[in-house]
């Protein structure tokens, strides 16, 4: 352990502890806005988003099932992000919920399903790796946090 990831003595927060919240709240906010989109909007969102039309029947017909990953997923992730900036230990669970979404999202996307991707979106096949190793981070840092006693 060094002093620049310990918690400082007198019950201090790092420095990274806020970097990684705030960050992480940006980035699962975005995850969470893309959620409500897709949810609520439907094709026209995933239209305006670029989406082909094999893709958008690709997210259309999404089974039913599916749905429960990517919830854990998103608002797992959130909440994280949250009772990680409130230094709260829940953080932890939080993010081991949204890791297991993730690693249940990269093997139906990866290995059960993949998606049609075009020429044009070929680049984003490898969202749902970094979407996952973002998720591993997340979940390692808050259980490191949290054995450290940053997090109460």
């Amino acid at each position: 352990m060094t002093e620049d990831t310990a918690a400082p003595a007198g019950g201090g927060v790092p420095w990274h502890l806020w970097l990684v919240g705030v960050l992480s709240l940006l980035w699962n906010g975005f995850g969470a806005y893309d959620f409500i989109m897709t949810t609520t909007q439907g094709e026209a969102y995933m239209r305006a988003s670029g989406f082909d039309d094999a893709m958008i029947a690709y997210y259309m017909d999404m089974p039913t099932w599916m749905w429960g990953p990517w919830i854990l997923g998103v608002w797992g992730a959130v909440a994280g992000s949250i009772l990680l900036l409130m230094r709260n230990r829940l953080a932890v669970w939080a993010f081991g919920l949204s890791l297991l979404g993730a690693v249940i999202s990269l093997i139906y996307g990866k290995f059960m399903n993949p998606p049609p991707f075009s020429e044009e979106m070929a680049a984003m096949g490898f969202m749902p790796w970094v979407i996952t190793a973002i998720a591993v981070f997340l979940a390692w840092y808050a259980w490191t946090m949290s054995k450290k006693g940053v997090l109460r």
